[in-house]
């Protein structure tokens, strides 16, 4: 397949690769068969994406495109709202440049390659790509509700437009959210034979329709035995195996999962402050090993608030630097649901409590995989009538 580039002119250039897609996605207009009790089936329903897609009657090109505003910076590149203008339909183009060294050029590849075969309502949809150089142009469906990053970030901030206030998502809210990303760790395990390995807030889309979906892509691995070896993603969202350099699984996605639901349950970072730089990779090889340090770390350790990357831990009022977290998490206690530093967690149920546990076993051989957690209590949606729906949440924002 070839990947096009139309600039004003006539002239168009292309970039082969196999299995990449053109202008059009080639998805059809059915959802992945892929279906959790209570999420969209695909049978029943058509999501806005499929139903925008086929609005686009031809392959994307730049001058089709007009910006609306900037979303922010994705995995290797910024993020465009724009209009594409013969349809109407609204996308969120991620701008990457390709002068890049090879490996940035493959996972690019790798992201398009994932993008293009996905077909499933728990990941975000695949508009088309093309080349405008020095750049990719990667189109995607526009989740218009944005992260839940973003979400819990400025949930208090409401009727104070001008402040940015952190808050909690409804425990109901979360739990519905977190039935949709364990569909689609199991889609891209099953179906696409692919990790996530950057499963965070930022990383969970929602839209005014109540749907919620995974994107970013950028760094997913393909499978190899069931089992990944290479160190990328988010390393305070990270599993103590992948921190230690062991081979992992999808169970590690589960673990960042785990971590995922406290932070937005909690409205916080379950170990950090505001001053973690959470979006930044560590290369552990720069890094003293893990196995080198202390096998604890006394409170009387911890540093004083600083202005450096630091994170304060769970119920502390120090701060560690990012080595010394990725240490903890290594060799203390996971973090938990419950717990009297945050006192709206005491009324959450032990159904709740437990569910988390079992995605936080610092044993992966413990820790529960995406269809077993999908099968536990609390992600059965009977007897749920007081929960809010996401879409109607959604509204709300």
């Amino acid at each position: 397949m070839r990947l096009s580039s139309r600039g004003s002119g006539n002239s168009t250039t292309t970039l082969s690769s196999s299995g990449l897609a053109t202008g059009s996605s080639g998805v059809s207009s059915t959802s992945s068969v892929t279906t959790i009790d209570g999420a969209p089936s695909a049978e029943l329903y058509r999501s806005k994406a499929e139903r925008d897609r086929e609005l686009i009657q031809a392959p994307l090109q730049d001058s089709d495109l007009k910006n609306i505003a900037e979303l922010g910076m994705g995995n290797g590149g910024s993020v465009m709202k724009v209009e594409h203008v013969p349809s109407g339909v609204v996308m969120a183009k991620k701008i990457v440049l390709i002068d890049a060294k090879p490996s940035v050029r493959k996972q690019i590849l790798r992201e398009l390659h994932i993008m293009h075969r996905c077909s499933s309502p728990f990941i975000v949809s695949f508009f088309g790509a093309y080349l405008s150089e020095p750049n990719i142009c990667i189109c995607m469906e526009y989740m218009d509700k944005g992260s839940f990053d973003s979400i819990y970030k400025t949930i208090g901030s409401k009727g104070r437009p001008n402040e940015a206030i952190s808050g909690p998502i409804p425990i109901g809210i979360v739990r519905q959210l977190a039935k949709r990303v364990l569909g689609g760790l199991v889609y891209l395990k099953d179906e696409m034979e692919v990790l996530h390995r950057d499963i965070k807030p930022s990383n969970i889309l929602l839209n005014s329709e109540g749907e919620v979906k995974l994107c970013d892509f950028g760094v997913s691995g393909e499978l190899e035995n069931n089992v990944a070896k290479t160190f990328v993603g988010t390393s305070v969202y990270m599993s103590p195996e992948r921190i230690q350099g062991s081979d992992y699984s999808v169970k590690s996605d589960v673990w960042s999962l785990g971590i995922t639901l406290i932070e937005l349950a909690h409205g916080c970072f379950p170990f950090a402050d505001s001053e973690v730089e959470e979006d930044t990779p560590i290369d552990l090889t720069a890094l003293t090993p893990i196995s080198s340090l202390p096998s604890s770390l006394p409170s009387a350790q911890r540093h004083s608030r600083r202005k450096s990357r630091g994170v304060s831990l769970q119920g502390g009022v120090g701060t560690l630097s990012i080595l010394e977290l990725m240490h903890h998490i290594v060799r203390e206690p996971p973090p938990t649901l419950i717990t009297p530093s945050v006192p709206h967690s005491l009324e959450f149920t032990e159904e709740a409590a437990q569910f988390v546990v079992y995605c936080l076993k610092k044993d992966p051989g413990e820790r529960m995989n995406p269809r077993d957690l999908l099968e536990m209590g609390w992600m059965d949606d009977t007897g749920r009538g007081e929960e809010m729906t996401l879409r109607m949440w959604a509204g709300t924002l």
